[in-house]
């Protein structure tokens, strides 16, 4: 992980840096905020006591090397492992940089995306998006027990469901795994032809690098201070490997409970709702 510096802007470009400070306000110019959420978002972070600073974000392009696999056994691919996750995280780090200058308390709505350059093979573009909020009673206490501003991938309206439950976003946990699924032997594949079998070598591999790549959500999660993980979800890529090589990704928002809060199951100001059925 990235060493972070609370108000550091040594990773981000002079002009960022300045738009960000001149969002802020000064003398007789106002503040001024960006937001990529919806109306509906909006309005429901500043219900649950928020409010918008601006869109940040943190961008890292980096190039995944090679790593040689033997062809007929399953097993992580530890270095392009770590490169995945390296690249996500530096992509992080820039944007809660980003945030950190605008003083938020954290990022909601946060997002991952990539692209892939055609400059040179491998080569990869990881951005994190998301806006930056405060809250307006609880400056400073929502941040993470090392300082950075909390990271949330949640919704305006997950946030404030979130907020009134009594709990609060500690951070956008991950866990990434590379790996190489073993090629089926010329008998395997022709045991199963015209047959109803389990293809058990890809079984257990798939099996293995998911929980690998849950494991370590689930690690960082804790170390960050988390009781748990709401919105998980893996998903699967494959970045040019190779048929058989692939990467499994792990994301959620680690939760904790909001200091002073008393938790709920329930809302407590749920509507009824009438609603009339064309096709009656």
């Amino acid at each position: 992980m990235p060493d972070y510096v609370p108000g550091s802007t040594a990773s981000l470009p002079k002009g960022a840096a300045q738009r960000l400070r001149d969002m802020r306000g000064s003398g007789d110019r106002p503040a001024f905020f960006t937001s990529d959420l919806s109306i509906d978002e909006f309005l429901l972070v500043e219900q649950a006591g928020f409010e918008a600073l601006g869109l940040v974000l943190g961008s890292s392009i980096y190039h995944v090397g090679f790593q040689w696999q033997k062809w007929s056994v399953s097993q992580e691919l530890p270095i392009l492992t770590q490169a995945m996750y390296d690249a996500r995280e530096l992509a992080m780090t820039r944007m809660e940089e980003e945030a950190d200058l605008l003083g938020a308390d954290g990022v909601v709505g946060v997002r991952l995306v990539f692209k892939e350059y055609a400059m040179e093979e491998g080569v990869l573009e990881f951005q994190a998006i998301g806006t930056a909020i405060r809250h307006r009673e609880r400056q400073g206490s929502l941040r993470t027990k090392d300082n950075r501003p909390f990271t949330s991938d949640l919704s305006g309206q997950d946030l404030w469901k979130l907020i009134r439950g009594g709990y609060r976003p500690v951070s956008l946990s991950m866990g990434a795994c590379v790996y190489h699924i073993a090629h089926l032997s010329f008998m395997q594949a022709l045991r199963q032809i015209g047959r109803n079998k389990e293809m058990t070598v890809y079984t257990e591999a798939t099996y293995a690098a998911r929980e690998l790549a849950l494991e370590r959500m689930q690690t960082e999660a804790i170390q960050r201070g988390g009781i748990g993980i709401v919105g998980a979800r893996v998903e699967e890529s494959n970045w040019g490997w190779g048929a058989n090589a692939v990467e499994f990704f792990a994301i959620g928002t680690a939760v904790a409970p909001l200091p002073g809060a008393t938790q709920r199951p329930g809302l407590d100001s749920v509507q009824q709702v009438a609603t009339f059925d064309s096709t009656a």
